[in-house]
């Protein structure tokens, strides 16, 4: 197990629950609103880290995807048109594509409007799942496997929603709003996901608001870099090395 030595005024480390991961989403759709009024019409063309999109296409993913949280019968609607859209694919890509593609015309005011409201029937919806539905085994295919149900309602969607914050201040130059309460807990599940996945001796060093020190064994491979730009290497964004080429989902 990693353990962690969090930085000064940092919440105390322990497992996010449920009830956590809700507060998570709805304090990053409200950073995610406040980013959004923030920028002018230039940078809702701008590419993003998602070589696919730019940032416009990014917040009409993000607009769709908390619309498929927000109902069942949105969710199979997604999956269905997806599956069509792009045969012999995993589904999550498929219903990337189709949440982008309706949304082609939407100004961006509309987008900013709509990830609002979506957002907050999205995590209402999640909030009230039960724990035994949320315990339902799903399969998820490579390299994620079999999960339960909550693993995507309340990690991937939070995560997926945090990581295009950074993608979409990356793309704009805006700031980032990092603090150790919120970004910091969730940098520190997916530190916990990454050494669970690897489960070799390590010392890791994250700086900035959402960092902190995690080590495993003895001998291990010592790493030290940015918290956000961890988060970036491991999902994939940029190129990692060692022990940080193991991916985590978002």
């Amino acid at each position: 197990m990693s353990t962690r030595t969090a930085p000064a005024g940092a919440q105390e480390d322990r497992s996010m629950r449920h009830r956590d991961w809700m507060a998570a989403a709805e304090e990053e759709y409200r950073r995610l609103g406040a980013l959004l009024a923030e920028l002018d019409a230039a940078d809702w063309a701008r590419p993003t880290d998602c070589s696919e999109w730019d940032v416009r296409e990014v917040v009409a993913h993000l607009v769709g995807a908390a619309e498929s949280t927000a109902s069942v019968r949105e969710l199979r609607r997604q999956q269905k048109l997806g599956r069509a859209l792009r045969p012999g694919e995993a589904d999550v890509d498929g219903m990337n594509a189709v949440q982008v593609r309706e949304r082609a015309d939407a100004t961006p005011e509309q987008l900013r409007l709509d990830l609002v409201d979506a957002g907050t029937r999205g995590v209402r919806a999640r909030r009230r799942l039960p724990g035994l539905l949320r315990a339902l085994p799903i399969p998820f295919g490579p390299p994620l496997g079999t999960r339960p149900l909550g693993y995507l309602t309340d990690r991937i969607y939070t995560r997926d929603a945090w990581m295009h914050r950074i993608d979409i201040a990356r793309a704009t130059g805006r700031a980032l709003a990092l603090t150790a309460a919120h970004d910091g807990r969730i940098v520190a599940d997916v530190v916990g996901e990454w050494a669970r996945a690897h489960r070799q001796p390590h010392r890791l060093t994250l700086t900035g608001p959402a960092g902190g020190t995690w080590s495993a064994g003895v001998g291990g491979e010592e790493m030290a870099l940015d918290a956000v730009e961890f988060c970036r290497t491991v999902s994939g964004r940029a190129p990692g090395a060692g022990l940080l080429a193991h991916p985590v989902p978002f």
